[in-house]
């Protein structure tokens, strides 16, 4: 196995791995033994730092840890894709359709920064205006794959909202979000709601683009999630930073240092054009009522 330093399939690989090792309760050591690898040899995989994994050193690991076969076709696909620094995920193609590659990433992330032209993030979305997204975006489901569809969505959000070490989520709505309609007047009243009240912790913040500032880069901008991973005490980061845009047919995710400032700088320039928070929260708050009188 060679090594040509990390990629983000690789670290993903490498970090469902290490998830299924620790609930196998398996040491580097004893695991690397039942593959017949080398503790050293695993824990570099566990990193993403090995390029060119064998399919049967996937597979051995896949089914030491109990994976079924759609996640081990899934881990395959993270291997086959793991020379590749920025990499479209189309699901159903690269990745299968029910195994979110965003959720890994995003449950691992200490912080998220985000812009939204249209809809309200899922990380702040209420149970009633996802539901009212689901129901238009799968209309084939079932009451219960609904039901689990929802509940992956609300889980998801204990990142941002639990006691300890809570992830930082920063967020710029562009004001079109607050007029779209999602599940009618009163699901909006309490979407804007919660928007307003949740702004209010310490490790969220919730800022609004108004129609008024137009176009502050002189273009529309898409969605976009930027995901870093926090720093070791000596300052190395943990990971590298993450970028990820999304369109209609798949999502792009970007790491290269370059794509990642150009984001950064972005958010800077569309929070100079933005509401400042109190103002923003007031802004929801009128809104909210004004869909309910």
């Amino acid at each position: 196995m060679s090594e040509n330093g990390s990629t983000l399939p690789r670290r993903q690989l490498g970090r469902y791995l290490r998830n299924g090792r620790e609930e196998c309760g398996l040491t580097l050591q004893q695991a690397g033994a039942l593959i017949q690898r080398s503790a050293s040899t695993l824990q570099r995989i566990e990193k993403g730092m090995v390029a060119n994994l064998r399919e049967v050193d996937i597979e051995a690991l896949c089914k030491l840890y109990g994976f079924d076969e759609e996640h081990t076709a899934a881990m395959k696909a993270l291997a086959e894709q793991g020379t590749e620094e920025s990499w479209w995920c189309e699901y159903g193609d690269v990745i299968p359709a029910n195994f979110d590659f965003y959720v890994g990433l995003e449950a691992a992330a200490q912080q998220l920064i985000t812009y939204e032209p249209e809809l309200v993030p899922g990380l702040l979305q209420t149970p009633s205006y996802a539901s009212a997204l689901m129901h238009a975006s799968h209309p084939e489901d079932s009451q219960e794959e609904h039901a689990r569809r929802l509940q992956l969505r609300m889980r998801r959000q204990t990142r941002i909202t639990r006691k300890h070490e809570p992830a930082t989520l920063d967020v710029i709505l562009r004001e079109s979000v607050l007029h779209g309609m999602v599940g009618g007047p009163k699901v909006m009243a309490a979407q804007l709601k919660h928007l307003a009240d949740i702004g209010t912790r310490s490790n969220i913040n919730v800022q609004i683009l108004p129609f008024s500032v137009g176009f502050p880069l002189g273009e529309a901008v898409g969605p976009f999630v930027i995901m870093e991973f926090g720093q070791h005490r000596n300052g190395q980061m943990i990971e590298p930073p993450v970028v990820y845009t999304e369109c209609f047919t798949g999502g792009l995710y970007l790491t290269k240092p370059e794509a990642v400032r150009r984001y950064h700088q972005t958010y800077r320039d569309l929070r100079r054009s933005a509401l400042d928070a109190d103002a923003s929260r007031a802004r929801l708050r009128k809104m909210a009522k004004e869909y309910m009188p």
